[in-house]
């Protein structure tokens, strides 16, 4: 179908596919504590004692979380170098800090926060009903030849254009469950050959990733042997990632940043279907409120939130709808519809999305290895264009008056958060390394 995008400043650049700042109207001052919201704050506080009790669990399945006693974690790094690279020296820009995401342990994404817990949930609560785990007992137990002779027989199964399939698949590989993942044809080779490695099976499709979710979604209805990770409608993905929040609040104030109405908190967030950054944005905002400020971003032909929430529609828009192609080379973020569960959450929380071009994914990649040793994939970078965006472009300082922001800039803290690069190949990185060295070089 054709959608007609309604008047607004961001409509002509996002039909051209050029970068674009789009400001949500629906935003809402205390928009958490909207009643018509389909999920509570009392739910973060409930997935973060979750993965507290899964710690040890984690801990045993994987070694590499020993130092970290079995929690999935990232550092807080401060852009020192980097900021100016990216010409965000001046002093209105505040402070500018990366939440290295890229470098998550397990999964090397932040796909480890949502699948990774929906999995060892789901094993938990199987555990329980089978009577192997006792509500409060041993969580390590799963672990055991018990737990994994009955994980055996069942399967997980999700869609994916890669990174939800590689932490799916690695954590239901570590508990002895049989994995499927459906791969849509934007998946990256090197992660389907991870996943083939450990044992994953993996579907691949010639088509988008709305068809890969959707065709995993029909062969779990068809066999109740199989647990499907619903990347477009769980709530459980949702809040494992909301944990977040909690996590980089303790790290800003290590830091010495305060957050408050006189010193805003600025989070740019990498969105595909839209799970893991609202899920973030939510946590951020049950702790922060009003002062934290977030804002999703996607990649010029594939702004699937974007088109959504700007069309207003009841039914979801996709990028097709308004003559974008989808076409990127940002695989985790080439979705062309949204999560309609996540549209829902965001209306009254979401402060905008903006996008990105693909070259300048690979610029903000060289200069992030190159200035600050910080690995990353191609879409992880997309948000380094966001305190530009805030600070610089006629969009932002309309948002900055909106909000009450005017003269503020300077005591504001930037946090982009980078989803995913550890596992990226070697011989890959260095590809990705020199298309963007060629780019910086032809500016």
């Amino acid at each position: 179908m054709s959608v007609e995008l309604p008047n607004d400043p961001a409509r002509e650049d996002v039909l051209a596919a050029r970068p674009a700042l789009w400001l949500n109207p629906g935003l809402k001052d205390n928009g958490i504590a909207d009643p018509a919201l389909p999920v509570r704050a009392a739910q973060v506080d409930e997935a973060e004692h979750n993965w507290q009790a899964l710690a040890p669990l984690l801990q045993r399945c994987f070694p590499e979380l020993a130092a970290a006693r079995g929690r999935i974690q990232s550092q807080l790094i401060e852009a020192k170098a980097l900021r100016e690279a990216l010409g965000y020296q001046d002093a209105d820009y505040g402070r500018v800090f990366v939440k290295a995401d890229g470098d998550l342990p397990v999964a090397g994404s932040i796909k480890a926060r949502g699948g990774v817990y929906e999995v060892f949930m789901h094993a938990r609560k199987m555990a329980e009903k089978r009577g192997i785990l006792t509500p409060g007992g041993d969580i390590t137990v799963l672990a055991g030849e018990q737990a994994r002779a009955l994980f055996a027989q069942h399967t997980i199964a999700v869609g994916s254009t890669g990174n939800l399939g590689l932490s799916v698949g690695i954590a239901a590989r570590a508990l002895g469950f049989r994995a499927v993942v459906h791969m849509s044809a934007d998946a990256k080779q090197w992660k389907v050959d991870r996943l083939t490695r450990l044992g994953v099976e993996v579907v691949r499709h010639q088509a988008d990733y709305t068809t890969a979710v959707e065709h995993a979604r029909v062969d779990a209805e068809a066999d109740p042997s199989i647990y499907f990770v619903d990347d477009e409608r769980s709530q459980m993905l949702f809040f494992g990632y909301s944990a977040a929040a909690s996590e980089l609040a303790a790290q800003l104030a290590a830091a010495g940043v305060q957050v408050d109405a006189e010193h805003p908190l600025f989070i740019y967030l990498p969105c595909g279907i839209g799970g893991a950054p609202g899920g973030v944005a939510y946590g951020l905002k049950a702790i922060f409120g009003d002062a934290a400020h977030t804002f999703f971003v996607e990649p010029v032909q594939s702004p699937c939130a974007l088109v959504h929430m700007m069309s207003g529609a009841e039914e979801l828009v996709s990028v097709y709808d308004v003559g974008l192609n989808n076409r990127t080379e940002a695989d985790g973020m080439a979705v062309a519809r949204m999560s309609a569960f996540v549209a829902e959450v965001m209306k009254p929380l979401l402060a905008g999305v903006f996008t990105v071009a693909d070259d300048d994914l690979f610029r903000w990649l060289w200069m992030a290895e190159t200035t600050q040793a910080i690995r990353l994939e191609p879409s992880a970078t997309a948000g380094f264009a966001g305190p530009q965006f805030i600070v610089r472009s006629p969009r932002g300082l309309a948002y900055q008056q909106a909000r009450g922001l005017s003269g503020k800039l300077a005591n504001a803290t930037h946090v982009v958060w980078t989803t995913g690069g550890a596992f990226v190949p070697e011989e890959q990185f260095q590809q990705f390394l020199q298309r963007g060295a060629a780019l910086v070089a032809g500016d």
